[in-house]
């Protein structure tokens, strides 16, 4: 299998990623979708652009990975992949897979859930939400102490 971009312009695999991730001591893969919605905040949304310094991206996503593999220690998190969309996707497309492979299903719950949140906090990845308005970027989400 080729290596598996972790930004890219192509629509995403879900069923690639999650079969990158798991082992057979897995007794619990977890697989997050981030979907692109028609609303937020009260506004109605057509689409969004995200985009981004792929390289610098790539990298993060690649910390982050590690960062998780780290925090988890021995507790049995075997694998975590992440991908990131970027271009212009429509309502229901799905902009972010989080996927972990852990023994248990809290571990692997937990470090979907810490994944999630800190590639959101930390991936140079910019988000310009469009309505039927006009556009307008969103801010980012500030990195929890």
């Amino acid at each position: 299998m080729s290596e598996i971009p972790l930004v890219t312009e192509n629509v995403l695999d879900t069923g690639l990623i999650r079969s990158s991730i798991q082992t057979d001591e897995s007794g619990a893969v977890i697989v997050f979708e981030g979907v692109v919605r028609n609303h937020h905040e009260g506004h109605s949304v057509v689409r969004l652009e995200y985009e981004a310094y792929v390289e610098m991206a790539a990298t993060q996503i690649s910390h982050v990975r590690d960062e998780i593999l780290s925090f988890f220690g021995e507790r049995e998190v075997y694998e975590v992949m992440i991908q990131h969309r970027v271009g212009t996707l429509d309502i229901g497309d799905t902009s972010l897979i989080v996927a972990v492979s852990a023994a248990h299903r809290a571990d692997a719950f937990e470090a979907a859930l810490r994944a999630v949140d800190r590639v959101k906090e930390t991936v140079p990845v910019w988000k310009k939400e469009w309505s039927l308005d006009g556009a307008e970027w969103q801010e980012g989400i500030k990195p929890k102490p």
